[in-house]
C-alpha cells in the first residue's frame, strides 16, 4: 500500500507537503501539486476511507454552485440534482451556495466573487465562454479553489473536469436525425441561444460538418440567437419565418423551444420539421403533439448531482476525476418514447 513519505520521496518534497496537497489544505505550489497528484495517481494512492469521513466532517467544507437563469426549465431539472446531492454531502457538514445568472461575463464573474468572499472551497460553474471568465477560472485555480464545469464547458481553461453532454456528437445526431425526418431534403433554419456558450456554438458546428459531409442536400438558411427567452424566440422566429419562407425545418439548439414553436403554429406551418434538446414540459407536450419530430436529452438531473460529487471526492480524498470529460448519454425522445 503506497504512503504519503514514498510520494513525497518520489516528489523530492515533504510528507506536509504531500498532505496539504492530497487534503487541499494550504497554498502549494501548482507545479509541485500537479506533479504529487501525478505521482499518486501513478502508485494508485488510496487514503483511508474512514480518514476521510472523518477529515471531510472536521473541514466544514463550502462548496458554490453558479447556474445560468435564463427562464430555461431545463436548469430546474439541473438544481433538482444539486438539491439531491446537496441534502447528501450535509451529512459531511458540507454546504452549499447556489447561484443563478443570465447570458452574461461580468454577472457571472460577479457571482464567482461573491461566493468566494463566503469561503467556498470549490466551484461548480455553467461557464459563459468568454475570456474573462477563462481568466477567472484560471485565478482560481491559482489560488487552489477548483472548478468543475457543468452543462457547458470552456475550452483552454484550468477547470477540473466537466460534466454533460458531448456537444459536438449532439449536432451530428441532430443532422442525422434531420436527415430522417425530412426525406434528405430540407432548408433549415438555425435557433439557437448564445454565440458565447460553448454548449450551443458546438452543437452547432457538429450539425453544420454532419451535413457538409454526409447530406448535402440539407441546406442551412439562416442562424438566429434567442437568448434562451421564450417571448425573444417567439418574435425571432415569426421574423426569419417572414424573411425566408422556403423554410422547411428547425432546429434549436437551446431554449426558447415553446416560443419558436408557437410562431411556427400561428404561422400556419404545419410543413415544418423541428429537433430541439431537453424534454422539459412544454417541449415534451409539443413533442406529443407532433410538433417536434424529435428531441435530445442530456441527463439535466445527472449534471447538477455528478460535479458535486466529484468535486466532494477531490476535495475530501485529494483524487483527481478519472475522466477529465463525464459525458452524459445521448438520449434520443420521440413521440412514441418521450
Amino acid at each position: 500500500m503506497t504512503t504519503i513519505r514514498e510520494i513525497a520521496d518520489l516528489a523530492g518534497v515533504s510528507r506536509g507537503t504531500v498532505d496539504r496537497v492530497l487534503n487541499n489544505r494550504g497554498a502549494v505550489n501548482a507545479d509541485t501539486a500537479r506533479k504529487v497528484m501525478e505521482i499518486a495517481k501513478a502508485l494508485d494512492y488510496r487514503p483511508n476511507r474512514a480518514g476521510i469521513v472523518l477529515a471531510a466532517q472536521k473541514k466544514n467544507l463550502k462548496l458554490g454552485v453558479i447556474l445560468f437563469d435564463t427562464k430555461n426549465p431545463f436548469f430546474d431539472e439541473v438544481l433538482e440534482g444539486v438539491q439531491a446531492e446537496e441534502e447528501e454531502l450535509a451529512s459531511y457538514n458540507c454546504s452549499i451556495i447556489i447561484r443563478r445568472v443570465g447570458f452574461d461575463a461580468s454577472e457571472q464573474i460577479a457571482a464567482i466573487d461573491e461566493v468566494v468572499s463566503q469561503g467556498i472551497n470549490g466551484i461548480i460553474l455553467s461557464p459563459y465562454n468568454d475570456e474573462p471568465v477563462r481568466q477567472k477560472i484560471n485565478e482560481l485555480f491559482q489560488k487552489g479553489i477548483p472548478v468543475i464545469t457543468t452543462n457547458t464547458d470552456i475550452r483552454d481553461s484550468k477547470r477540473l473536469a466537466f460534466v454533460g453532454s458531448d456537444f459536438y456528437r449532439c449536432g451530428e445526431t441532430a443532422a442525422g436525425l434531420m436527415h430522417l425526418i425530412t426525406g434528405g431534403s430540407a432548408k433549415i433554419g438555425i435557433i439557437s441561444g448564445s454565440s458565447k456558450v460553448l454548449c450551443h456554438t458546438d452543437r452547432i458546428a457538429g450539425f453544420e460538418d454532419c451535413i457538409r459531409s454526409h447530406y448535402t442536400d440539407l441546406t442551412i438558411v439562416a442562424s438566429i440567437e434567442n437568448s434562451d427567452d421564450e417571448f425573444e424566440s417567439y418574435e425571432k422566429t415569426s421574423r426569419l419565418l417572414q424573411m425566408h419562407p422556403e423554410i422547411t425545418a428547425l432546429y434549436f439548439t437551446a431554449g426558447g423551444v415553446y416560443g419558436g414553436c408557437r410562431a411556427v403554429q400561428n404561422a400556419g406551418r404545419k410543413d415544418i420539421r423541428i429537433i430541439s434538446y431537453d424534454k422539459v414540459p412544454t417541449t415534451k407536450e409539443l413533442v406529443e403533439q407532433g410538433v417536434i419530430s424529435a428531441t435530445i436529452c442530456q441527463q439535466p438531473f445527472v449534471q447538477g448531482s455528478k460535479p458535486l460529487e466529484l468535486l466532494f471526492s477531490y476535495l475530501t480524498t485529494g483524487e483527481l476525476p478519472e475522466k477529465e470529460n463525464n459525458y452524459t448519454a445521448v438520449d434520443i425522445r420521440i413521440r412514441e418514447n418521450i
